[in-house]
């Protein structure tokens, strides 16, 4: 065995809230050391958030190019034939994209004197890493470490994962369109997979135990995207168990109580996702848990000294924005700085078609603590959104009735992701319905339907 590793910091796990961690306390002149066992980036880079956008973009795409192959043309364009579609280049495009931002993490944490031990890292106590490297063992000793291991998805222990039964990372490796694809569960990770499925060609169904597909969000947020479902042919179950695979496909039960098999040569189940806990020594390490998840306080720390835990490890939301936000606090935190981690809002996009944004309270939320006024401005009356074929949805802003504090703003529709940051630097601001009104916004642009809310809660819209 190698001479072990004194280090001031080691961070267990190369994920958003791991390499940003990571970079962070090398910026800071910390003796940083990272282990990771896989491909640096984590889910959201390797497994997730990248490669998922990437297929849903071409199949946007896809989309386009098959509406103007028909008959009636896309606004007036028309192709002589449909277009193919080659699985396994569309795979090593989306490949490619990983690959270039893997590097670019890789770069990085070089770039910031951090340094990387590739191995499967378990913990013999809260200190010191035992890494499993191609080269043998390397004991690893720090004065602080930042667990950041993330997460998994949840199997059914009725539909283990091989073959036929995929999580959502086999489905973004799949080098052949399935013609037949059954979704487990109406959350935003089966939705988005699914639509882009079906763009793409596949026939796709939706189970759902659940009377509703995204039970995160009000109906009036997920009617456009029930209706898109319907309006393409997805088939949508709920209040539907799944029980099963045969030779067939998907056995459920019906609402109705009736036993039925959904034909799938591809099951997809996306029933949620649980913290990675298992396998690299945290029982090893005395730290107190909260359920599932890691117990931390509001600076990410454990109940263990010098010990801290960020990302999906430590509870909802699993979003890789909140992570790394997480784990750049802790790294200055760990180099002194007085930070802790109370953020107004964690905006969430549903990049499903159309697409959603929620960020703050939804109205239901908001009237449970006093008197709102609320407000929505359709891009129906939007000249960008109609010029981009978008005008589907609408944006929606919540607001105290005393003093118009904004509390929450949604939007449903075509490229409403791009609005987040907008709807979030509001809420951390503190804003007002008069700010968002005063401010002016560019023509044309789907941000001034934003803009038209607020006026519109005021009182005094000007386009509807």
């Amino acid at each position: 065995m190698p001479d072990p590793i004194h280090t001031k910091v080691l961070v267990l796990g190369g994920g958003p809230g791991g390499y940003v961690a990571a970079i962070r306390a090398g910026q800071l002149g910390l003796d940083t050391t990272l282990v990771e066992a896989g491909k640096l980036g984590g889910t959201c880079l390797i497994r997730g958030c990248i490669p998922s956008k990437a297929v849903i973009h071409s199949a946007g795409y896809f989309e386009s190019m098959t509406q103007a192959a028909s008959p009636k043309g896309l606004h007036g364009i028309r192709l002589a034939s449909p277009p193919s579609l080659d699985m396994a280049e569309l795979y090593a495009w989306k490949e490619g994209i990983v690959r270039r931002l893997n590097t670019g993490v890789a770069a990085l944490l070089k770039r910031a004197k951090v340094g990387v031990v590739e191995g499967w890292g378990t913990f013999s106590d809260a200190k010191t890493c035992i890494v499993q490297t191609k080269d043998g063992e390397q004991r690893i000793v720090a004065e602080h470490v930042i667990l950041a291991a993330g997460s998994k998805p949840v199997e059914l222990p009725f539909l283990p994962f091989g073959g036929k039964i995929v999580s959502s990372t086999e489905a973004l490796d799949l080098k052949v369109l399935p013609k037949n694809l059954v979704v487990v569960g109406a959350g935003y990770i089966g939705l988005e997979l699914g639509i882009a499925f079906r763009k793409l060609g596949s026939a796709v169904t939706i189970v759902e135990a659940l009377d509703r597909i995204l039970p995160l969000y009000d109906a009036e947020l997920v009617a456009p995207v029930a209706k898109w479902l319907k309006a393409n042919g997805v088939a949508v179950h709920l209040g539907a168990k799944a029980k099963g695979a045969d030779a067939k496909g998907l056995v459920v039960e019906t609402a109705d109580g009736k036993t039925q098999t959904l034909p799938a040569d591809i099951i997809l189940v996306t029933v949620g996702r649980k913290p990675a806990t298992e396998g690299w020594g945290l029982e090893s390490m005395a730290v107190d848990m909260a359920g599932r998840f890691v117990k931390v306080d509001d600076r990410c720390h454990t109940s263990m000294k010098n010990v801290w835990a960020v990302g999906d490890l430590v509870g909802e939301p699993m979003l890789e924005h909140k992570a790394a936000t997480q784990g750049e606090m802790v790294a200055e935190i760990i180099a002194g700085h007085k930070r802790h981690f109370d953020p107004v809002a964690i905006p969430a996009v549903c990049f499903t078609e159309p697409e959603i944004v929620s960020a703050g309270l939804l109205p239901d939320e908001a009237a449970a603590r006093g008197e709102i006024v609320t407000a929505i401005f359709p891009f129906a009356a939007n000249g960008r959104a109609l010029s981009m074929d978008a005008g589907e949805g609408f944006v929606r802003i919540v607001a105290r009735k005393d003093d118009h504090r904004v509390l929450g703003i949604q939007a449903v529709g075509r490229h409403v992701a791009e609005l987040s940051g907008e709807f979030s630097h509001a809420l951390a601001m503190g804003a007002l319905l008069e700010d968002v009104a005063g401010t002016i916004h560019v023509h044309p642009t789907l941000s001034e339907a934003y803009h038209e809310s607020a006026l519109r809660a005021l009182g005094h819209a000007i386009h509807i």
